[in-house]
């Protein structure tokens, strides 16, 4: 087992309890790593030697992971078999297990998974989103389930080969964790394998994804934000719609989608579509729609004051994302700012400047986002901040409420991973609310 935080200790307790001889490396000792040793593990720590993997017939990869670690290209030349904990959990599936629905895509897993999830709840199935969120897979794919809601990252994907959801669908792509994959093409295949099982649901918005399933051999359903054509879900007369059947069905109305944003109405149209493949009714779906809460730091309204609605997406870590929060708003202070890792923002801030009334910038690559501005947005004013930690928030609200007029919204979307500054994405969204708050007082609405 290479990895000893949550997946990698999860898999490593599973198979210890199936008497499986196991060694755990990670290149730090930790608690979890001690706690596997007490259980009979042997472990390993600092720099990985290949010798480790004498009389080892497979390798469990932590997800994070990449194709070149020496871990792995260590296995790949001894000829050993690697994999991921997803991919570890769908072989450990005992007869009756769970059937799997599956969601990947760059942005949009989480809240698409989370309500796919209320959607088999409120047809009756017992059910749980799992996979890239909340419980491992290998303590849940036996569980007390009917059929499970499962996230899938592109890692995951990649460390997988007899993976087989029942259905799978890919919500969108943009390029997004190159370094690891090696470049968009990888990416993209990887996320692909999520139709291994035959049923494929496709963004037909997305020319990348269209692309991918032109070469796909399940059975594509696809989903669009425009009117449906026969075989698709999409969007007609303000109401979401199946026409897969004979008839076009009206499911609810647009209004009822939260959070708000047509990125979002897009994953409830996918998340319609997988429950569809598990027989939930229409009914039911709309339903579970109108009753969804979301998930925190995703296109969240958390305070009102003075006519400025200040809203939380610190998860959109891309740009892809990020735009996605933008389209959503007419007038917007933006704040962002974090690690881009290589992908360029050019593209977002000439779409986007003529909703801005002001940027806010932190983080490692404010300079660059600073710079796709000057050639983009030259009479929009910007702040760039230096601070290193999330004491700089204080200073973000300070500045964004002084860009800020009535009808704005203040926005972070930060197309920017977190951990130059954050412990995550949560603490960065976190940070950001707390600062609002302390600023506003008590007169948040």
């Amino acid at each position: 087992m290479a990895g000893a935080r949550v997946a990698g200790t999860a898999c490593a307790e599973v198979l210890l309890d199936r008497g499986a001889a196991v060694t755990v490396y990670d290149r730090d000792d930790s608690e979890n790593l001690r706690a596997l040793a007490a259980r009979g593990a042997r472990t390993a720590t600092g720099a990985f030697d290949p010798a480790l993997l004498d009389g080892i017939e497979q390798v469990v990869l932590s997800p994070g992971f990449p194709p070149h670690h020496p871990v792995a290209t260590a296995a790949r030349d001894a000829g050993i078999e690697a994999f991921s904990e997803p991919e570890l959990a769908w072989r450990l599936r005992e007869p009756g297990a769970a059937r799997w629905l599956a969601v990947t895509g760059t942005n949009g897993k989480t809240t698409t998974t989370t309500m796919l999830a209320a959607m088999l709840a409120e047809g009756g199935l017992r059910t749980a989103a799992l996979g890239n969120i909340g419980v491992p897979l290998v303590h849940a794919a036996n569980g007390p389930y009917d059929v499970i809601a499962v996230e899938l990252s592109s890692y995951q994907l990649h460390w997988s080969t007899e993976l087989a959801p029942t259905a799978g669908a890919v919500l969108n792509l943009a390029p997004d964790h190159l370094d690891w994959h090696g470049g968009f093409d990888a990416y993209a295949e990887a996320k692909a394998t999520v139709w291994r099982g035959g049923e494929a649901v496709a963004n037909l918005d997305d020319p990348s994804v269209v692309a991918l399933a032109k070469h796909t051999d399940a059975h594509v359903t696809g989903f669009t934000l425009n009117q449906p054509e026969p075989g698709q879900f999409g969007v007609a007369l303000g109401f979401l719609v199946d026409y897969t059947g004979d008839e076009p069905v009206q499911i609810c109305s647009v209004d009822h989608v939260r959070p708000a944003g047509w990125h979002n109405v897009a994953n409830a149209l996918a998340a319609a579509a997988l429950a569809r493949q598990a027989g939930v009714s229409h009914a039911d779906i709309a339903e579970a729609i109108r009753t969804y809460t979301p998930e925190p730091h995703r296109n969240v309204a958390f305070a009102e004051h003075g006519g400025i609605t200040w809203v939380d997406d610190s998860k959109a870590t891309n740009p892809h994302a990020a735009a996605a929060a933008l389209a959503a708003y007419d007038s917007v202070v933006w704040v962002a700012g974090g690690q881009l890792k290589g992908v360029d923002v050019d593209g977002l801030v000439a779409e986007y400047a003529p909703k801005l009334r002001a940027a806010v910038l932190i983080g490692q690559d404010r300079a660059l986002i600073a710079e796709a501005l000057a050639r983009h947005a030259p009479g929009v004013p910007v702040a760039v901040l230096d601070g290193g930690d999330d004491a700089v928030m204080t200073d973000v609200a300070a500045r964004a409420a002084g860009f800020a007029q009535p009808g704005d919204t203040v926005l972070l979307a930060p197309a920017a991973a977190s951990y130059d500054m954050f412990r995550s994405y949560a603490h960065r969204g976190d940070a950001f609310a707390a600062a609002v708050r302390g600023l506003i007082g008590g007169d948040a609405g």
